[in-house]
């Protein structure tokens, strides 16, 4: 059992699903807290100000909770223990804005979101949702690929770290670790050292460009394997192609592995932020994906 609570965002959807096929994986395997929530859109005003229909406020109550007990019959079907799991209802006209404002109200760790619902099967679109909670979330946000919940492994086998040794990393790496212990899982650091388009076109000795970033780039990884800790299995990995997307499609990954990336050394400390290259490899992921706040303190 770990202190580790969960938030799951659930729509009466294939996205719902997944999302909370991910979200129970993860509750039984850690042993944590899962809260379900169902976000539905605040009622404007109406006759005056301060007022709004009353009526419509309680159809759109209606539907959350008959969203929350469509989600309570899927985990009954997974056989997760009713005590594990609340129910929480909540208003806002963004519906990653309310999930934010639910993690800080039931102190969640980690938020759990389904794909947006234009996404490719296997693959991670990124919609309104998780475009507001990958834009300043607290905490961890893992996506779970379109179609998670019909092809969800029976345990997690692996949490491979996209890394690039950048500023802030340190506190971004312990948060994995965390995440790794929590779920019994050893750790796979992983630098992606691309060859930029035309470089042989522009240096005779491209060759030898690339060879010495790939060098550093262990050299980083096995100073990273030493800020990890001791106590996680800790391998590493640099691997050399052209484009985020190509030469992630050539690392090895299980049917249970989880990848997680860093937020942009761009974005505000202590927060999500989703840069370039973690949206590159968001999208191109064929597995779940836990984004990591940028310099999380070390206790979070």
């Amino acid at each position: 059992m770990t202190d580790l609570r969960v938030l799951a965002g659930y729509s009466p959807d294939d996205r719902g699903d997944d999302a909370l096929a991910l979200a129970s994986l993860i509750v039984r395997t850690a042993g944590a807290h899962l809260t379900v929530a169902n976000v539905h859109p605040s009622a404007w005003p109406a006759r005056g100000p301060g007022s709004v229909d009353a009526e419509w406020v309680a159809y759109l109550k209606e539907q959350s909770e008959l969203a929350l007990a469509q989600a309570a019959d899927r985990l009954a079907k997974a056989k997760l223990p009713d005590k594990d799991v609340a129910y929480v209802v909540r208003a806002n006209r963004g519906s990653g804005r309310g999930l934010l404002e639910v993690a800080k109200k039931t102190d969640a760790g980690l938020i759990v979101i389904g794909s947006a619902p234009r996404g490719r099967r296997g693959r991670i679109a990124i919609g309104s949702t998780a475009d507001q909670l990958l834009h300043g979330s607290p905490v961890p946000v893992m996506l779970a690929p379109r179609g998670y919940a019909e092809e969800a492994p029976q345990e997690f086998e692996r949490l491979t770290v996209a890394y690039w040794r950048r500023p802030a990393t340190e506190a971004a790496l312990a948060a994995a670790a965390r995440l790794a212990r929590s779920l019994g899982l050893p750790v796979r650091l992983v630098t992606l050292v691309l060859r930029p388009p035309g470089l042989a076109a522009k240096f005779q000795n491209a060759e030898e460009v690339m060879r010495r970033q790939f060098a550093r780039a262990e050299e980083d990884l096995a100073h990273a394997a030493e800020l990890v800790g001791a106590e996680v299995r800790v391998s590493t990995e640099a691997i050399m192609g052209a484009g985020i997307a190509k030469t992630l499609g050539a690392l090895d990954v299980r049917p249970g592995e989880i990848l997680a990336c860093m937020s942009s050394h761009d974005g505000p400390l202590r927060k999500v932020f989703l840069g370039e290259s973690s949206g590159k490899i968001v999208r191109a992921a064929c597995r779940p994906v836990v984004v990591l706040p940028r310099g999380a303190p070390a206790g979070a």
